[in-house]
Order: C-alpha cells, then sequence, then structure tokens
C-alpha cells in the first residue's frame, strides 16, 4: 500500500515524521508531494498511491479518475468542502476529516481577532473589553466549545446557536442556548462564525441576519469566506459606521472592504486559524492512524461521504 502526502502548503517537519512513524509501522509507503504549483503535479502524484492525506489541496473529479487505486483521502482538519464527496463516492473512495484536532488552535485564533478588533488594531486609541460582553458562538461544535472555554476566562457571557445541537449540550458548558440565529445576532455584541460551508450555509451571513445586531457589533469569521454575503456586509457596514469585521478568511473583495473600512476590517494575508505547530502535528498524525485504521481493518469512523 502507498500512501502520498500532497500538500502544497506544507506540514512541518516534526509532523511529517509522525505520520511516516505510522505509515511505515504499518508496512506501508509514504510519498510526499511538497509545495506543487500545478495540478499535473499531483495528477501525476497520485496514479499508483491507495491513499491521500491532504490539507487545503482540491481533490476533484479529474484527481480522482487519476487515482485508479485510491481507497481513501484524510483532509487533515476539519473543514473538506477542498473535495468533491460525490465524485469521490462514485469512484468508491472513502473521504474523512480528522474533526477537532485544529479546535483549540481555531478558537484562540478566533479570541485573539477578538481582542485585536476590540482594541482598536492596537492604533493608539482607546477600545473596549471583552469582559461583560456578550459572545454568540455560531456552531457549536468542537471550535465552538473551545471559544466557549477560553471566553469563560475573559468574563464574558456565552450564546451559542446550532440547528444541530441539542440545547442540553450546550447548556450544561454555562452556556446560554437561543432558538435561532436571528436571536443570536440580535442578542450579541460579538459573534463568533464556525458554520461549515455548505449549500445550505452559502452566503447565509447576510444583511437581514446583520442589520439588527447590537451596537458596536463585532463578527468574527474563522470558519469559510463562502458563508458570507459579501455584498450584503459592505451594505451594512457603509449604513453602520459602528460595526467591525475581522477573519482569517481573505474576502473576494478584500480591496473594497480595506479602501471603505479602514480600522473596522481585518483579514489575515490567508487562512490561519490551523496554523500552529501543534494542530499541524495532531491532525496530520490523526490522519494517519485514520488511515491505517480504514486499509487494515475498514474502520471509517470520519468518513464524510457516503
Amino acid at each position: 500500500m502507498k500512501v502520498l502526502i500532497a500538500t502544497d502548503k506544507p506540514f512541518a517537519k516534526v509532523a511529517v515524521d509522525g505520520i511516516r512513524k505510522e505509515i511505515e509501522a504499518a508496512g506501508y509507503e509514504l510519498a510526499l508531494l511538497e509545495k506543487y504549483t500545478e495540478k499535473a503535479q499531483l495528477l501525476n502524484a497520485v496514479k499508483d498511491v491507495n491513499a491521500i492525506i491532504i490539507r487545503s489541496d482540491t481533490i476533484d473529479a479529474e484527481v480522482l479518475e487519476a487515482a485508479k487505486k485510491l481507497k481513501i483521502v484524510v483532509r487533515a482538519g476539519a473543514g473538506y468542502d477542498n473535495v468533491d464527496l460525490n465524485a469521490a463516492t462514485a469512484h468508491q473512495v472513502c473521504v474523512m476529516n480528522t474533526p477537532g484536532q485544529n479546535a483549540n488552535a481555531v478558537a484562540e485564533l478566533a479570541l485573539g481577532l477578538m481582542v485585536y478588533a476590540a482594541r482598536n488594531f492596537y492604533n493608539g486609541t482607546s477600545g473596549t473589553e471583552l469582559t461583560g460582553k456578550k459572545l454568540g458562538i455560531h456552531a457549536y461544535g468542537n471550535v465552538g466549545r473551545n471559544v466557549a472555554r477560553i471566553a469563560k476566562g475573559f468574563g464574558m457571557e456565552i450564546y451559542a446557536y446550532d440547528a444541530f445541537c441539542p440545547k442540553e449540550m450546550i447548556e450544561k458548558d454555562g452556556a446560554k442556548a437561543v432558538d435561532s440565529a436571528e436571536e443570536l445576532y440580535k442578542t450579541c455584541d460579538v459573534v463568533s462564525l464556525h458554520i461549515p460551508a455548505t449549500p445550505e450555509t452559502k452566503n447565509a451571513i447576510n444583511y437581514a441576519l446583520l442589520k439588527d445586531t447590537p451596537k458596536g457589533s463585532l463578527l468574527v469569521n474563522t470558519a469559510r469566506k463562502e458563508v458570507i454575503d459579501e455584498d450584503g456586509l459592505i451594505r451594512l457596514m457603509n449604513e453602520r459606521g459602528d460595526f467591525k469585521y475581522v477573519t482569517d478568511i481573505m474576502p473576494a473583495a478584500h480591496a473594497a472592504f480595506e479602501e471603505r473600512f479602514a480600522g473596522r476590517y481585518f483579514s489575515t494575508p490567508k487562512k490561519m486559524g490551523a496554523q500552529t505547530a501543534e494542530a499541524n502535528i495532531n491532525a496530520g498524525i490523526a490522519a494517519a492512524k485514520q488511515i491505517v485504521a480504514y486499509l487494515k481493518d475498514g474502520i471509517n469512523t470520519f468518513q464524510v461521504n457516503k
């Protein structure tokens, strides 16, 4: 069996070493494709592999068609919208993610962005404190729970909405469960966004949802670019000089945001939620372990396609 690590943004060496240890201990071969610049390189590399570990790399129908021996793809991280799930299913390829491995890293970044925005991006002017503010967590999964845990240390009042998470689970953590996204956004001074990118959530964070947020509101997006209706957000920020938006996913309209909303908008140059040494290692090794368990014993606990 041959396992490929295909990463245009490579894992840290210690992560690759950990992956190699897991793969070779199982008697498999490990191949590396790092910092590749053309899709043709990926298409060539997948021709004889049985498993692939990726990060933000795209696995589409063309890649799956080229990978005749492929059995499993594991996305080292929580999101998996960079994999064509329907095409994978059609090619009888199992797709998994590694939920929870990056959760603390993303949560710490979300809180860091909150502090940065609350203190006016450290521009020397007087900002505000997070203590006593109402924090809304939109989607209470692994990242959302970690955001709640850390925010408690700031003395924030925590609310959460998740259509798929029982209220009891939210409230046992000391957060207040609300009945709708609309209620969450109307109630909270800060909203931290953690919904996945799906057909249902695309452009879900729109003008109608944001227009009734409290004065001085802050939206923090460490989820996905696609969930933001950028035209609606621009309209809102044009109308409301008190609203701030910070993200680690650069909007398509980044230049417009930067030009129009100086002092109220910030984006990192690239997605940074999982960019810590610890998350890098945890997600990579988890991916390797899941591949071994699947190839040896058919264990598909974290499969995301059917």
